[in-house]
């Protein structure tokens, strides 16, 4: 998922620039519900870069993404440390599992900032996010 040499916004329609939103979870636990999460993405030439914030605090993206694979792999770099995003992406957002060098690992399913989900795209959601643990 090396970047190219062109600097442009993506035109895939899998990967808008704007306002995402979405959420990750915990694989077990007490924390294992829904944590809402809002921020910006750029997508331009196989590199994301963006911030946001959550309940654990603000954070900044940096990473990669390929429109063929539908791969995207990235970071969530908080202040304090960083967190680890491996997914796919498809029209309903990107969805993939997230992990702690030492602290654990969960799900997450975010999406373009655009209206709410639906019931059928919940359920989606959840069942490829059970098949990812």
């Amino acid at each position: 998922m090396a970047a190219g040499k062109n600097n442009f916004s993506e035109q895939h329609p899998n990967f808008p620039s704007g306002d995402w939103e979405g959420f990750y979870l915990y694989a077990a636990g007490p924390s294992a519900q829904r944590h809402p999460m809002a921020f910006k993405l750029n997508f331009s030439d196989g590199i994301v870069t963006g911030s946001g914030s959550d309940d654990v605090g603000t954070f900044s993206w940096n990473g990669e993404y390929d429109t063929s694979s539908m791969v995207v792999r990235m970071v969530k770099k908080y202040p304090s440390h960083p967190v680890f995003y491996d997914g796919r992406a498809d029209t309903n957002g990107i969805y993939g599992t997230w992990s702690l060098e030492l602290f654990g690992r969960g799900g997450f399913h975010i999406w373009p900032k655009k209206g709410e989900e639906t019931a059928e795209e919940v359920a989606i959601e959840e069942k490829k996010l059970s098949l990812s643990k």
